[in-house]
């Protein structure tokens, strides 16, 4: 059996998405107002969410057409690529709380929350089980991810059931996607792309959907033009910078995004390899490491460097400040090919009994 193509533009997209995240948090350390592209940096897990369905499509909905999908080898093999850095990054938080109180040194009681831990632990700390963000906090959305693998036979029905109708299937996502952040802002008061612990499972549900529908027009060829793809790359990629930095509605600005994926999704299948492209891959690569550190890193660095330096956290100096954002990427590669690579492949050699071997896994 083919594996399914790698879609590299795809990859490279993930470290920007995983950029845009982290400028989003590490900004207010200067003590300078954000630029409205960098407020809207927390779109960038919109980005990762819609990159989800439409790449989980693109490697199992053949296997779920053709009921050749084993759902436990399925659940296996995604739990072997995102709980070993979210245990990691667990332990890196519980190290840093055990010697900071060992110095003598005060503690958020919220970072180091026992009565979370069991929650953080199983990955259902983005489902309204976990009463504070402790460990952690990007780790919401990891449990937001695992929320959508478990439910992915629902997402694969529903998207066999439009194959046939992509156009339909890309306008339905859209408007389920309008629709529910309209409707949560209604209901709750507040925007539903904010939402982490309370409603962190919810929120991925109409980006996933919308990445499901768009791979379905991907499969279904309704763009075959590589020199319209690159255009409409080019010029979705220029709307959504240019919407967030106008602060356009957060709907407007994921279905840009979404548009933008369609379009490197397009050109994949003409962009030949070179070593732009391979980089960017490489850093796509270790994009999940860099989002699981980067708040831990954050802890780590503004606490150590603020005593050292003397300098206010919210005040941080800018050369201080470009070594903080800098270094968050070394310390992923790290990880990724000490800890996040190696124990991905024990996993799947470990596979249990009820996850036999698929014949393709992401």
């Amino acid at each position: 059996m083919t594996a399914p193509a790698n879609l590299k533009p795809l990859t490279a997209l993930r470290i920007i998405a995983a950029l845009w995240v982290v400028l989003f948090d590490y900004w207010p350390n200067l003590g300078l107002a954000s630029p409205m592209l960098v407020a809207k940096g927390y779109l960038g897990v919109e980005v990762f969410f819609t990159l989800s369905g439409f790449i989980l499509c693109h490697v199992y909905l053949e296997q779920v057409e053709q009921h050749r999908l084993r759902y436990g080898a399925f659940l296996w093999a995604r739990l072997a690529r995102i709980y070993p850095m979210h245990l990691a990054s667990i332990a890196f938080i519980g190290a840093m709380g055990a010697v900071a109180l060992a110095m003598g040194r005060p503690v958020d009681a919220n970072a180091i929350s026992l009565s979370t831990l069991p929650a953080n632990l199983l990955m259902v700390n983005g489902w309204g089980l976990a009463s504070v963000a402790g460990w952690n906090h990007a780790s919401w959305s990891v449990s937001a991810e695992w929320f959508a693998y478990l439910t992915f036979p629902a997402f694969a029905a529903v998207a066999l059931a439009l194959k046939e109708r992509p156009r339909l299937a890309v306008g339905l996502a859209v408007v389920f996607l309008t629709g529910l952040y309209a409707v949560f802002a209604r209901l709750t008061g507040q925007s539903l792309t904010h939402a982490t612990i309370a409603w962190g499972a919810l929120r991925i549900v109409p980006c996933f959907a919308f990445g499901c529908a768009l791979y379905l027009a991907w499969r279904a060829n309704l763009v075959r033009s590589s020199r319209l793809a690159w255009a409409g790359a080019a010029i979705s990629g220029a709307a959504l910078i240019t919407f967030a930095q106008s602060g356009a509605p957060d709907a407007t600005i994921v279905v840009a995004g979404g548009v933008l994926i369609f379009g490197l999704a397009v050109v994949s299948k003409t962009w030949s390899s070179g070593r732009l492209l391979n980089s960017l891959v490489y850093m796509g690569e270790i994009s999940y490491s860099v989002y699981m550190l980067f708040v831990p890193w954050q802890l780590l660095f503004v606490n150590v460097t603020s005593k050292v330096l003397h300098y206010d956290k919210a005040h941080m100096p800018v050369y201080v400040w470009v070594v903080f954002v800098a270094g968050v990427f070394p310390l992923a590669v790290l990880t990724h090919h000490l800890i996040e690579r190696p124990a991905r492949a024990v996993m799947r050699r470990a596979q249990p009994r009820f996850a036999q071997p698929l014949t393709t896994v992401a």
